[in-house]
């Protein structure tokens, strides 16, 4: 058999749009019979039990505002740490009876409750608080025991420093590797799972963020890797399961040359009876391949400054955020707010106040500790601003002290535009795939950007990119609505380019990446 055709970013978008002609025609038809496992479970690998983790107790208000790596330099993380990580990012979360069976829900949203996102953690050694430490190695969390499987035994950390050719990977004490099994999500959302599996790691990697700063360890994102080193690390096969992101955790010394790496190919179970292929998956992921640590070092590099695919401000009407200081907003720590998190499946039409919106976006949207965005400890990039690859739209309904209508909102400047004025509940229904809950929520935040500006400037990868900052932003966003008692939200599926005619002219040329919604639960 011949190669299959290279599908670039942009195509892969073009071809996984919805519209109302595509959603109607769609004759895809759930089989629950062979609906996979949500969970990545190993055959015969040994396994490591994990202590109870660090209550990461920071407010969520508090603990999600950070866009830099920050954190204690000297703090270096431990076994409980890594499980306060692991366990407020990936871990069962709570139990709930939804029609009539018991299920399992995770500490972070995910499209379809499918729970498609795997962490693995590349460690050196980790000292332990209550006993034992963890010895160096590389392992993946299994959330249903809330253990490490062991993959690896031994300091593997150079492996991952030497494809990132990035700093804060080489002096990190351990690093996290999200990576996505595309069948467990493509059952239901087929193609779409590529779209799916940056919405879902980066909720994911909003939670670990948050609890990395609650316990004062710095943390990265690092999206730009030599992808195949990553593979032969982890024994997995990309036409399954590949990795997307890495997450830089702690500083300490730098980590030593990488061991050679042996081949494995560790059994797992059986994700359901019949396993289906789809192949635009991962050819859009290989699209964005990096053959070496030096092609991600010039990926990286070679990324002009200042923002790649958003828009300008205008000169329409400016509203000012009115958020609440540091000492009256909510208290609730981060842990509350992960543990009481959902996704919210019906909204009244009550109003939320001015306040509560502008607290939301205010501590939300400040960007995201991300490579691609500039090595914060070598280079000065004070003028990146807090969003460098999307822009947030709203549309707002029922927003007490704020005009209903669409505004284009400045996180910068802490200000929204107003775009056009009127309420729009038939208009936000429509756009949120025809779905009641677009149509009742207070607001509906939609994420866009220039995706052919985003590949010019950083190639397919930057796809990853611009979805991931897109999706990061969102899962603070579920955490600031979630530390006020009062709201609820949830992310949406929408029609693609319908969004796009809905804003114009400002969005020409723009395209919708991530859609969440909050208001009052019902």
């Amino acid at each position: 058999m011949g190669e299959r055709p290279q599908v670039s970013a942009v195509e892969y978008h073009d071809r996984t749009k919805h519209s109302p002609k595509s959603v109607r025609e769609g004759g895809h038809r759930l089989d629950f019979d062979n609906k996979p496992t949500p969970y990545k479970v190993y055959e015969d690998l040994p396994s490591r039990s994990l202590p109870d983790p660090l209550e990461p107790a920071e407010p969520a208000l508090a603990a999600i505002a950070e866009p830099t790596p920050d954190g204690d330099p000297a703090r270096a993380p431990d076994v409980e740490a890594l499980t306060a990580l692991c366990q407020y990012a990936a871990g069962i979360t709570k139990e709930l009876e939804v029609y009539g069976e018991r299920r399992e829900f995770r500490a972070a949203a995910a499209t379809g409750a499918l729970y498609h996102v795997d962490l693995h953690v590349v460690t050196g050694d980790l000292q332990g608080r209550e006993g034992d430490g963890l010895e160096a190695g590389v392992y993946h969390f299994d959330p249903r025991s809330r253990s490490l499987d062991v993959l690896r035994r031994g300091d593997y950390r150079g492996v991952l420093a030497e494809a990132s050719a990035y700093g804060s990977v080489a002096d990190a004490p351990l690093s996290v590797v999200a990576t996505s099994t595309w069948w467990r999500n493509a059952w239901k959302y087929q193609e779409r799972t590529f779209r799916h599996a940056f919405w879902d790691s980066g909720t994911i990697l909003a939670n670990l963020l948050a609890v990395a700063h609650a316990l004062e360890l710095r943390a990265e994102v690092v999206t730009g890797f030599a992808d195949e080193p990553v593979v032969e690390l982890l024994g997995i096969d990309p036409e399954r399961e590949a990795p997307l992101e890495l997450v830089a955790v702690g500083a300490g010394e730098e980590a030593p040359e990488p061991p050679a790496v042996e081949s494995i190919d560790p059994d797992t179970a059986p994700l359901s009876p019949t396993e289906q292929a789809f192949p635009l998956i991962h050819d859009a992921w290989a699209a964005g391949v990096l053959a070496d640590g030096a092609a991600a070092e010039a990926w990286r590099r070679d990324r002009p400054e200042g923002p790649i695919g958003t828009r300008d401000p205008g000169d329409g009407e400016r509203v000012p955020l009115e958020p609440v200081g540091r000492e009256t907003a909510s208290s609730r720590p981060l842990e509350n707010t992960i543990v009481r998190r959902g996704s919210c499946r019906e909204y009244d039409r009550e109003p939320i106040s001015f306040r509560q919106l502008s607290t939301v976006l205010d501590r939300a949207v400040r960007g995201v500790p991300m490579d691609v965005r500039g090595e914060h400890e070598e280079t000065a990039r004070t003028e990146e601003p807090p969003l460098s690859f999307v822009d947030p739209y709203l549309l707002v309904n029922a927003v007490e002290g704020l005009e209903p209508g669409a505004y284009h909102y400045h996180p910068a400047e802490g200000e929204l535009e107003r775009l056009r004025a009127g309420e729009c509940r038939r208009e936000a229904g429509h756009l949120a795939l025809d779905q009641r809950l677009g149509l009742d929520a207070a607001v509906c935040v939609y994420f866009l950007t220039d995706l052919e500006a985003i590949v010019d400037a950083l190639g397919d990868r930057g796809y990853r990119v611009a979805q991931l900052e897109a999706a990061l932003t969102a899962g603070r966003l579920y955490l600031a609505t979630y530390a006020h008692r009062t709201l609820g939200g949830t992310g949406l599926t929408f029609y693609d380019d319908v969004i796009t005619d809905f804003f114009e002219p400002r969005a020409a040329g723009q395209t919708p990446m991530f859609l969440y919604t909050l208001g009052r639960p019902a």
